[in-house]
């Protein structure tokens, strides 16, 4: 782990991350990633919800956990109580953002909300993170990704056309909802030099989810119906998606004319499938995938997936293969380019981490740390930020406060 801090962008930025579960710690941990300092405020006993979901790592950590959660700090406080409040604004006074996540009028119950900890902060940068409108009539309602996806129509376009609505395999709303967020408090940061002031900034997963159907979200509106389904395969180009070789799948995208003209003479030898007019343009191919796709597929199946792979690089055609998860992490372009981190645990031995997709002149920005144990830094951070004492911190340990 590097402890090298003062070169990073955000370096000096000292940021309270009140929010648990993915989309609030998503978003600390991408601004941890850029060089921010990260206090994790977690409950005592149970800690983050998600120290109990997937794998376990050591005696507190899940790999669902560590995914989100490295380059961060970890301070125990119950916030159900009068003192843990008292200390969550103290550190709140003494950070550049927050960043939480509560039920709608969850915060302001324990006195953590915008208008309370900004009272003589007008520099504070407050990032509310809800699952809908926090000023509209679905306020208080929780949020989950698997929920958004069904209601901003994300589960209606992906898969097959002939199979149910599909969930994404990863919970691609929580993830989006947390970079959009980070991009906010980056542009409120820059802001503040100039002006001296914070923001609140207010972040929906309803909104996060609609804005990415992007140009499905636009087509939609044209046709004023459902975008038909292709699973794999592209809605507007072809051919494009996965196809089987002899020996596997591949993917292919054939952008352009000149490409699909390359494609068919030089990779599957068949130029009646450029020649004939149906197929000349990448308009009229889509309208008649129906007639082309099958002879694109038995042409492929016939041949092995390197000789394949060869022949479509050499043809200037974008392809590649398809690999298993496992595979791509452990490939050599992964494992070249740094992309997965692995560290000494004190109770798993060795375990992993994904690395920042960040870099900065060249330099991959590093894991300075790697997810905390639950805990870990609250004896340090409270007495090094708020200045208690050993005695003090006992006294709050046997009241079950920290």
């Amino acid at each position: 782990m590097s402890n090298l801090n003062s070169s990073l962008p955000l370096a000096g930025v000292r940021i309270l991350d009140l929010s648990r579960v993915l989309a609030g710690p998503w978003c600390a941990m991408v601004l941890g990633d850029l060089g921010a300092e990260i206090i994790k405020v977690e409950h005592p006993k149970r800690g983050d919800d998600t120290r109990d979901w997937g794998l376990r790592v050591g005696a507190s950590e899940t790999t669902y956990f560590n995914s989100v959660n490295r380059n961060k700090r970890s301070v125990c406080l119950d916030l159900q109580t009068p003192e843990g409040q008292r200390l969550a604004r103290e550190l709140a006074q003494q950070s550049d953002v927050v960043i939480q996540n509560f039920k709608y009028g969850g915060a302001e119950k324990l006195g953590l909300g915008y208008e309370q900890l900004s009272q003589g902060r007008e520099d504070l940068i407050y990032c509310s993170i809800s699952g809908y409108d926090r000023r509209g009539p679905e306020a208080s309602r929780p949020g989950y990704d698997v929920v958004v996806q069904g209601e901003a129509g994300l589960m209606a376009l992906n898969g097959e056309a002939d199979q149910p609505p599909l969930k994404f395999g990863i919970a691609a709303v929580d993830l989006f909802t947390g970079m959009y967020s980070a991009q906010a408090v980056l542009a409120a940061l820059f802001e503040r030099q100039k002006s001296g002031k914070g923001r609140h900034i207010e972040m929906a997963l309803f909104d996060c989810g609609l804005m990415i159907t992007s140009y499905c979200g636009l087509e939609s509106m044209l046709m004023g119906d459902d975008p038909p389904r292709y699973g794999n395969a592209h809605p507007s180009i072809v051919p494009y998606g996965v196809f089987d070789a002899e020996d596997g799948p591949v993917v292919i995208a054939v952008g352009t004319n000149r490409q699909y003209e390359r494609f068919c003479r030089e990779v599957i030898e068949r130029p009646d499938l450029v020649d004939e007019e149906r197929f000349r343009t990448n308009i009229v191919r889509a309208a008649n995938r129906e007639a082309l796709v099958p002879e694109i597929r038995r042409e492929l199946g016939k041949r092995k997936r390197l000789d394949l792979l060869e022949r479509l690089t050499q043809a200037g055609i974008p392809c590649g293969e398809v690999l298993g998860l496992h595979e791509a992490l452990t490939s050599k372009r992964a494992s070249e380019g740094g992309l997965v981190t692995t560290y000494t645990h004190p109770e798993a031995g060795s375990t992993h981490v994904l690395s920042p997709p960040y870099r900065f002149d060249g330099v991959r920005l590093p894991v300075r740390s790697g997810p905390p144990k639950l805990g870990e830094g609250t004896n340090d951070v409270l007495q090094s930020l708020l200045g208690l004492s050993d005695e003090q911190l006992s006294q709050l340990k046997a009241e079950g406060v920290v």
